[in-house]
């Protein structure tokens, strides 16, 4: 049976909807294949494990004394336990597991964005979603979009600038956005989800605030068009390398000038216990609680064109696991944008792959499969060089 560690929680704004998505996929993991160990990370940083964190209602009123301190230490020869955390003068590092994969359900910073992902490439644990690079360029929307823009999908006129740049001389940022963009546009900090901190302006006044908000999450800013009317489409995919499912498309119904954090995730919605083609287990909330149409009414030529566009930025920015990318369409223009990549999506988006046939277990032994093949590969590779510098400079040679 495989150890399977799943991390989520730690220092982020999206911290309360990662715990959703944990509990999810460790209410839906094949029990009979993995022995699952929680690794919850809380707003403080610490680590925690225990059979108590596989049950919602105990974050509500969160008990110390019923889970377990531990940390992540690199074990020699390669790979990592898991130890209870050292208590005392001459407490000791008991080891509670070495694990065998990693399953992430981070949202945001400090654990989507390829920090946790080069912490577990040093110590040689096999995980899932993107590695750093795409983990780190799906976090940063100033970078994603650039990249996009470099190899000609289509995204939105945009503009960027730092903090210190709106602190420095506001009536300058303001005028190079009105320049450059115009209004209306959204107004966002470079790395955050959820929809936290983006705000709408119409004009110079709305513009000035939204910024202030924005700078007050991100030390870097994001100002694209703001489509009148827009819709969004969202579509995942699932896989590693030449292996990839494409899911159908979807259309939240709400979505007329953007949906807030609450519209996302404060709703009721199907994956109650008991509930009819929801996830398994009493846990309400994440994204399969918005009101969606499914598939998207859409011709079928541009879900074709969705769905070819998710394959090209899931091969690009060398993504595995599941993804889900984030569409505006114009309806002005008929035009379809690249809005942007989650890299890890509210309830790993199993309620796009239910349809084709794919359930919330399989979709997960998916990804745990993407991790152990993403792992082969790259152990593969070779990380060793032989190189007389060190002989040279032992036996004084010159710098």
């Amino acid at each position: 049976m495989m150890n399977l560690l799943v991390l989520y929680g730690s220092r982020t704004c999206e911290h309360d909807v990662s715990i959703i998505t944990a509990v999810q996929a460790m209410d839906n993991l094949d029990k009979e294949k993995y022995a699952v160990v929680p690794v919850y990370i809380d707003k403080a940083g610490r680590w925690f494990t225990g059979d108590a964190l596989k049950k919602m209602e105990f974050y509500t009123h969160f008990d110390e004394k019923k889970v377990t301190p531990c940390m992540l230490v690199p074990r020699h020869g390669g790979g990592a336990q898991l130890v209870k955390e050292k208590a005392g003068l001459f407490g000791g590092n008991a080891l509670l597991c070495e694990p065998d994969c990693a399953l992430l359900a981070f949202h945001g910073l400090n654990g989507e964005d390829g920090t946790v992902q080069g912490l577990l490439e040093l110590y040689g644990v096999p995980y899932t979603s993107a590695g750093v690079l795409g983990s780190a360029t799906g976090m940063d929307k100033i970078a994603m979009k650039l990249i996009y823009k470099g190899c000609g999908l289509p995204v939105l006129d945009m503009c960027w600038f730092e903090r210190s740049d709106w602190e420095c001389d506001r009536q300058a940022v303001l005028d190079r956005v009105e320049r450059e963009v115009g209004y209306p546009a959204f107004v966002k900090p470079a790395n955050l989800g959820s929809s936290i901190g983006i705000s709408k302006a119409k004009d110079r006044a709305g513009m000035e605030a939204a910024i202030d908000t924005a700078a007050s999450f991100d030390r870097r800013i994001l100002v694209e068009v703001g489509v009148e009317k827009p819709q969004e489409v969202n579509c995942a995919a699932v896989g590693y390398g030449g292996d990839v499912t494409v899911s159908l498309c979807e259309m939240p119904v709400s979505w007329e000038e953007f949906l807030t954090f609450d519209d996302k995730y404060m709703r009721g919605g199907k994956g109650a216990k008991g509930s009819k083609g929801g996830a398994k287990g009493g846990t309400k909330g994440g994204m399969q609680s918005l009101a969606r149409k499914l598939p998207a009414p859409i011709p079928d030529e541009m879900t074709q064109q969705i769905q070819e566009m998710t394959a090209r930025i899931f091969h690009v920015m060398d993504l595995k696991g599941v993804v889900r990318v984030d569409y505006i369409i114009d309806p002005a223009t008929n035009c379809v944008y690249v809005n942007e990549v989650n890299t890890i999506p509210g309830s790993l988006a199993f309620y796009l792959f239910e349809p084709m046939g794919i359930s919330y277990p399989k979709l997960l032994d998916k990804m745990v499969e993407s991790a152990l093949a993403a792992y082969r590969e790259r152990q593969a590779s070779s990380y060793s060089y032989g190189s007389a510098i060190l002989s040279k400079v032992a036996g004084g040679a010159k710098r």
